[in-house]
């Protein structure tokens, strides 16, 4: 834990990558888009759009192509994609939580500390509700609630206030870059999931939340600076 962070109060956990994996049905819902409209579109471009909201997403899929939309048929085109994707999210369960998310939660309330959502996505509360954890979370912030999406902190600073709890005594779970830097910016403790090698701005990175050791950041930050990391996870450069 860095030395200018307060006593844990609360943890934030993005949504796709984090709790959940709906990052194939927002690529088969994109990709049937884009071909509908004659661009190209493969997983490697769908990585691109990781912790990117619905609008930008679209904004640099169609900057591959040389017409010019709209504000009213983005908004459409938009709109299509997300009944698609609604669709597919129809089919999720419980089994589709990632390996620890429902343990990780368990563990930061059984600790006596808050639990906020910060997701870029409009669907988080469906997806919630079908995963069978909407109960878990005290505070679900998501992009149809912010003005600007991530890297920009105001959906972690959001949470934050409707928790009632300083950023600099948040933990701020992410997978993306764009959700590390906003994670950051709010100057909060980062907390990556994934590659460490990409998520280079991460205060700490665990390969998925069955590595995550909630005691690793409940003692006083002076204390936690000396630690040695969890299994599995690597401490930023």
């Amino acid at each position: 834990m860095r030395s200018d962070m307060q006593r844990l109060q609360a943890v934030i956990f993005d949504l796709d990558g984090v709790i959940t994996d709906t990052a194939h049905f927002h690529f088969l819902a994109w990709r049937e888009l884009a071909h509908s409209l004659g661009l190209p579109f493969d997983e490697a471009f769908n990585e691109r759009l990781k912790g990117i909201d619905r609008m930008g997403s679209l904004a640099l899929i169609l900057a591959q192509g040389h017409k010019r939309y709209s504000e009213p048929e983005q908004q459409l085109l938009a709109a299509q994609k997300n009944l698609h994707y609604q669709r597919l999210i129809e089919t999720m369960t419980a089994d589709h939580l990632l390996p620890g998310a429902l343990e990780a939660l368990v563990a930061v309330r059984a600790a006596g500390l808050k639990i906020g959502l910060a997701s870029v996505s409009k669907n988080a509360a469906p997806v919630l509700d079908r995963l069978g954890i909407a109960d878990r979370f005290d505070v679900v912030v998501d992009a149809a609630r912010i003005q600007r999406s991530k890297p920009d902190p105001e959906i972690f600073l959001s949470a934050a206030q409707q928790l009632g709890v300083a950023p600099a005594a948040c933990l701020g779970v992410e997978d993306a870059v764009a959700g590390v830097q906003a994670i950051q910016a709010a100057g909060m403790f980062a907390l990556g999931v994934g590659d460490p090698a990409v998520l280079v701005q991460a205060d700490e990175v665990i390969p998925g939340l069955q590595a995550f050791r909630l005691e690793r950041y409940l003692g006083p930050p002076t204390a936690l600076a000396c630690c040695a990391p969890p299994e599995g996870a690597a401490p930023s450069a």
